[in-house]
């Protein structure tokens, strides 16, 4: 990162959300970096960027094309690149002729201007990265604009190279490190697709079971299998749907009609309230394992000290498992550690061992392998090595402010407290310096509707309310809300709709239709 000349920040705010990295970020600053944001809000990070490109919430697409269409125009892109490493330009050329800047300027509410000289500067970077985070993809076309910020890196040969490329911002610490174990349906660990033959083959063998051809369902699709009674019982690991996920009244429907649920957590939360049995779980500083972050670093975790109540996770799965007819009797996570380096490539030549310092960069395909720090900088993943240029359309939200609902929420996170706050918020000194949640609204609205910071309002949705005090900023825009939804005394996520991508099954938590009114008390 200190090598960056150009960064490019889409869709996240690490300075709260992120602030290790947001440390990082700033001393690319520091060293001189040039600074272009692409977000709806005034951030620390937007205010001090070189280009602060104020998209409209949902119209990413139509922003990252256009700047694409500038840098063709004016013959920025680097053809050698466009040539020899990837494919199916033309669709990509055809599709960003469309969206020129005036025309993508009533789209997003972005000035040509703006996009213009974006476009100059991360084409004439000669290190040039893009951040992105949340902002992108928790929108029901969250996987296309991760594409259309891949058609723009590979569009200037802004990938293969050291302090180049894409970076995503996870949500938590170890998303990286599940998401490569399998977690999601299609795929078993290592992103090994379960419609390979020779995949489940290979698992069936090692795990002496068959292994389903046809994929599972969603985290979101189980909840709506428990609405529809195709679900008879869930177990949660550290997970709390019940405040952290989109449309509430939907998810408490489907967490009071599965009949029966367990739930493991270090503390009691809203999911909890709703279980059959409750086991305590582990905290990070009470176990033994690796988590891997967003370069694909994995690193060893070390237990601190014995658990106070609860077991880990893989002793809580091994038992049950066990109990239920497929013993699994592993010593320990290490042991595990060597299963996964026995049946997935890209972990191939990962040991307790050789993490001891420092850890590892996946692919590390075998015990000799040093690790990989940069991707890509010869072939990319696909059959044939090149990369594929995808033309994308804009599309609109899953729903937009009209009439009876006419502000845009937006959800999103502080830096004082962590995701559903039930850690934070019992940390004294930090719920001292943020109590309770608040939304943000900005100077022209509030003046416009006689809201002043501290009012108490009403934020309903077409799914449900909440009462919550003002913030009145100008780091909304106009006609925008922001919240978050670490409080259980106000849960956000009452508001949040049922949309999503339809091929991840991301919540489209960026976008939903909401209406503020003061909330006045009867006279008695």
């Amino acid at each position: 990162m200190p090598e960056i000349d150009t960064l490019f920040l889409f869709g996240s705010n690490p300075t709260e959300a992120h602030p290790i990295i947001g440390f990082y970020l700033k001393k690319a600053l520091q060293n001189g970096a040039k600074l272009i944001v692409g977000d709806p809000r005034k951030t620390w990070m937007a205010k001090r960027a070189d280009v602060w490109l104020n998209v409209r919430p949902g119209q990413n697409i139509a922003l990252l094309n256009s700047i694409i269409h500038v840098i063709l125009k004016n013959g920025w892109e680097n053809r050698k690149f466009i040539e020899e490493r990837c494919e199916n330009f033309s669709e990509l050329k055809e599709k960003v002729q469309e969206y020129d800047p005036v025309s993508v300027e009533r789209i997003t509410g972005v000035a040509a201007s703006q996009i213009e000289e974006a476009a100059y500067l991360y084409a004439h970077a000669e290190k040039a990265m893009i951040v992105y985070g949340l902002g992108v993809t928790e929108h029901i076309s969250g996987t296309e604009n991760a594409m259309a910020i891949a058609n723009l890196a590979l569009v200037c040969g802004q990938i293969g190279r050291p302090s180049t490329g894409i970076m995503a911002l996870r949500g938590q610490n170890n998303v990286q490190g599940a998401s490569d174990l399998g977690p999601a349906p299609t795929i078993l660990p290592g992103y090994q697709q379960l419609s390979d033959n020779d995949v489940r083959a290979k698992f069936a063998k090692a795990w002496n079971v068959e292994i389903p051809k046809e994929p599972g369902l969603k985290s979101v699709e189980m909840l709506d299998a428990c609405v529809e009674g195709r679900f008879k019982g869930i177990f949660i690991l550290g997970e709390d749907p019940a405040q952290t996920d989109p449309d509430l009244n939907h998810v408490c429907k489907a967490l009071e009609k599965v009949d029966f649920l367990v739930v493991q957590d270090i503390f009691h939360t809203e999911t909890t309230r709703f279980a059959d049995v409750i086991l305590p779980g582990a905290s990070f500083a009470e176990k033994d394992g690796t988590f891997t972050n967003g370069e694909r670093r994995i690193q060893r975790v070390r237990k601190a000290v014995e658990p106070l109540a609860g077991m880990a996770e893989w002793e809580v799965v091994s038992l049950l498992a066990t109990r239920m007819g497929y013993p699994m009797s592993y010593s320990g996570p290490s042991e595990i550690m060597d299963e996964i380096a026995s049946l997935v490539p890209i972990y191939g030549g990962v040991s307790y061992d050789r993490l001891k310092s420092g850890g590892l960069q996946w692919p590390c395909p075998d015990k000799d392998h040093p690790g990989t720090s940069t991707l890509y900088t010869d072939l990319f993943s696909r059959p044939n090595g090149k990369a594929w240029f995808n033309g994308l359309d804009q599309h609109q939200p899953g729903e937009t402010a009209d009439q009876e609902y006419p502000f845009t929420l937006i959800t999103g996170r502080r830096r004082e407290h962590y995701n559903n706050g039930s850690q934070t918020r019992r940390c004294q000194g930090i719920d001292r310096i943020v109590a309770a949640e608040k939304v943000e609204i900005n100077p022209e609205d509030a003046e416009r509707l006689g809201i002043i910071s501290g009012n108490l309002l009403r934020v309903s949705s077409r799914r449900g309310e909440v009462r919550v005090k003002a913030r009145v900023t100008d780091r909304s825009q106009p006609g925008c809300l922001f919240m978050t939804f670490h409080h259980q005394s106000c849960l956000t996520n009452l508001l949040t709709s049922e949309h999503r991508d339809p091929i991840t099954g991301t919540p489209e938590y960026k976008v939903s239709a909401v209406r503020i009114e003061p909330v006045v008390d009867k006279v008695k």
